[in-house]
């Protein structure tokens, strides 16, 4: 133990902070808006928690350190091995099992949020199955916050009330308290990467520091378990825009039994159950499993205050090697994802959630028609660039809640009018693609395009415009039209006996656009380092927008050839099946990242390795 004047930690502010893998493998929450708090999964640990809003993450990881005290002290993530499971039917609740390579111990934890309140619940169980490790298993409760969205500039503390020992958390308005239902026998808070529970731990498997407060810095909190005999505890971590309210939801929520929250917290969830007229059980292997549980992650990701806002992502992509100067990640809202994740839905049957996303949409439209690229759920805009199925795919989500006649009392017209006046003003080439990289004549977006401007007629006809609805009808044909002749190749050289095939993207200035680009001898700059290519070499499934819109019939030969094309250079085979790259030479991917986080002076180093986007058939 340090002395007692020694309470302050050192090796202030900490190594530059990081965030963490993206490769999720669950998100939480509870189904009623008065839980305003969101959880990730990955590598058998807790990841971000997302509070007061979906686009917000205020934690690194959370996870537990096991030691014997003598040989060994073993870290969740990357000594056990991870099983996850889901204990209810419909429901975002996990049961992770960590258990010991050699079968020695495991550490089963079941994790959801108080249906109520902002609190995290962890309820575990540690199993021994070494009797020579009964009586000296420790276990060490390890966070690392990055309160309101950055990992520098956190400060922590041990506190108490009353006579329950508590580990506190905060930066700017935003608190973070953490305690266990058995209480913690020792506290520490340090600097990442020189004083904190991590390389206390590793370095004798004891912990020797009990710090009590690191202030300013990239900082993770620990907390030695009280175990006692049955070996089973609940951490709960709440938050709150003071510590004096994170308190009293951590108490609150502290105050009634583990066993009284999952029931409501699965009875929440099981009550948005599917309508049946939409439950597709018999028609899947697995009795529908999958397919209502995506519906639940679909659902988990609107936020509960600027409702209608559905991120992309509660992830940040390659956030091992990402820093406080990268805010965005994919937990925004780009009008592409929420469009679709509301399309979806409503073909589940729930249309109150796709309305309440098109009202929003509605309510960040420019004057002129636009979109943002994305924006936080508040609106604010984050990246600047333009990209027309953006602008077109508000008027589809629109006209889909019209024909399912779920659109209420809200009238969509003049956002309508506005996106599609703004299509036919800047369009057909889009200054950025559907994958955010090129400029040009894009079958992805003209699909997306033409398809968006045929509803807006449509409407306009029910409507009794007719002479508009025949304007944008011909502008849609005439789109239609020249589709091939912008985006087809008759000299490709990818598959021999296959020259003709539809390419990613016919690349040209968006301000002084080529009417006639020519497919054939364009050149493409690939981002990502992806090098130099003739665009006729470049192939995507973006041309499929073109058959799933009814623009071209899936028994045309030019689509039928583009799809042996695309199989013949972006399939690969996989253990769960096929899958298909973006496009060819694509420099966009995972990576390997071989990086250890708590050491100081840590640098990632980085291998390219392909990124498979799709496991869904493409013809």
């Amino acid at each position: 133990m340090n002395p007692p004047e020694n309470t302050v930690a050192f090796g202030a502010p900490g190594i530059e902070p990081r965030w963490t893998s993206s490769a999720k493998e669950g998100v939480g929450t509870a189904y009623h808006t008065s839980c305003r708090l969101w959880f990730t999964l990955s590598h058998g640990i807790l990841n971000e928690i997302y509070y007061p809003h979906v686009d917000q993450p205020n934690t690194r990881d959370f996870q537990f350190l096991i030691s014997d005290g003598e040989t060994f002290c073993h870290e969740e993530k990357r000594d056990l091995n991870h099983l996850i499971e889901y204990p209810e039917r419909d429901c975002l609740f996990y049961r992770l099992t960590n258990s010991e390579p050699r079968g020695r111990y495991r550490v089963i934890k079941h994790v959801l949020t108080d249906p109520h309140l902002s609190v995290l619940l962890v309820h575990t169980k540690l199993e021994l199955f070494d009797e020579s490790l009964r009586g000296k298993l420790r276990l060490y409760a390890l966070l690392a916050p990055h309160m309101a969205g950055r990992g520098a500039g956190n400060s922590g503390w041990c506190s108490e009330i009353g006579a329950v020992k508590l580990i506190h958390a905060q930066r700017e308005n935003v608190h973070l308290i953490m305690a266990s239902s058995t209480g913690f026998s020792r506290r520490s808070v340090g600097y990442v990467g020189f004083s904190e529970g991590w390389q206390d731990l590793m370095h004798n498997f004891k912990m020797d520091w009990e710090f009590q407060e690191a202030i300013n810095g990239n900082i993770a909190s620990t907390g030695e378990v009280n175990l006692g005999d049955s070996g089973e505890f609940t951490i709960a971590v709440a938050f709150g825009r003071s510590y004096q309210s994170a308190a009293t939801k951590l108490f609150q929520s502290m105050a009634e039994p583990f066993e009284s929250h999952r029931q409501g917290y699965v009875r929440q969830w099981q009550r948005a159950v599917v309508n049946p007229e939409f439950d597709f059980s018999t028609d899947t292997s697995d009795g529908g499993g999958m397919y209502r549980l995506s519906r639940c992650v679909l659902l988990a990701h609107e936020d509960k205050v600027f409702q209608g806002a559905i991120v992309a992502s509660m992830s940040i992509p390659w956030g091992e090697t990402k820093g406080d100067t990268d805010l965005g990640g994919y937990h925004l809202v780009w009008t592409r994802d929420l469009v679709q994740s509301a399309s979806a839905l409503l073909a589940t049957g729930q249309s109150s959630t796709p309305l309440r996303a098109l009202i929003w949409l509605a309510a960040i439209q420019r004057p002129d028609g636009s979109f943002p690229q994305n924006s936080w759920i508040d609106g604010t805009a984050y990246w600047s660039g333009l990209q027309l199925d953006q602008v077109a795919l508000p008027i589809l989500l629109a006209w889909r809640l019209h024909k399912h006649d779920a659109l209420g009392l809200f009238n969509p017209r003049v956002m309508i009018v506005r996106a599609a006046a703004h299509l036919i003003l800047q369009g057909p080439v889009t200054t950025q693609d559907r994958w955010e990289e090129n400029a040009g004549y894009s079958p992805s977006t003209l699909a997306t395009v033409i398809a968006a401007l045929a509803s807006a007629a449509e409407w306009a006809k029910e409507f009794g415009k007719m002479e508009v609805a025949d304007f944008i009808f011909a502008y849609a044909d005439w789109l239609a039209a020249h589709v091939d002749e912008w985006t087809v190749t008759t000299k490709g050289e990818l598959v021999e006996g296959f020259p003709r095939h539809y390419i990613r993207i016919n690349p040209t200035d968006p301000n002084t656009p080529d009417p006639h680009a020519d497919p054939n001898t364009a050149m493409i700059q690939i981002a990502n380092g992806g090098g130099l290519h003739p665009a006729r070499n470049i192939v995507g499934g973006d041309f499929l927008l073109l058959v799933r819109f009814g623009i071209r019939d899936p028994n045309d030969p030019l689509v039928r050839d583009s799809i042996e094309v695309i199989d013949r250079v972006l399939k690969y085979d996989l253990p769960q099946g096929p899958g298909w790259r973006r496009y060819n030479h694509d420099g966009y991917g995972q990576k390997d990242v071989a990086i250890t986080t708590w050491l100081p002076g840590a640098t990632p180093s980085r291998s390219s390795r392909r990124w498979k986007i799709s496991r869904t058939r493409v013809g």
